[in-house]
């Protein structure tokens, strides 16, 4: 079943895990990806903060799966920053593998991060944010459906 990026930001948390859980790790990405963050899932606000969010402060990622690494886009003029390894290992939410974003080598400011991703649908990505092994939020990528 296909998922929207629309349809995520409808979804409770459990739906979100179980979305996650339940889909493939899929293949690392390539090349720059459309990012919406889904703080507060299923409540009335989420597509209004996601749009905060995205227009204040992140937009994305651009994925070099050649050199194993990601860089995020920030800030409203789209900065290319925070640097990210990126490598499949087992997720910490259900122990099943994903695509690990990792900060912890890579990034002073986000050295505590951890993100995993997994495709939920062509192009798609769930990802789930830790702060230490705590879970902050979730997010979703969006991928160009030619590359």
């Amino acid at each position: 079943m296909a998922v929207t990026v629309t349809e995520m930001l409808k979804m409770s948390q459990a739906q979100l895990d179980d979305l996650f859980t339940q889909s493939p790790v899929g293949e690392i990405p390539k090349g720059e990806a459309k990012g919406t963050a889904i703080v507060a899932p299923g409540t009335t606000y989420t597509q209004d903060i996601a749009n905060f969010i995205n227009h204040f402060a992140w937009q994305g990622k651009i994925f070099d799966p050649a050199k194993g690494v990601l860089r995020n886009k920030i800030l409203p003029f789209g900065l290319n920053a925070i640097i990210a390894k990126v490598y499949k290992a087992p997720s910490w939410l259900d122990n099943k593998e994903c695509i690990v974003l990792d900060y912890s080598e890579t990034s002073l400011l986000a050295h505590w991060v951890r993100d995993e991703i997994r495709e939920i649908a062509p192009h798609i990505y769930l990802g789930k944010v830790y702060l230490g092994k705590k879970r902050l939020i979730d997010f979703a990528l969006e991928f160009p459906a030619s590359g």
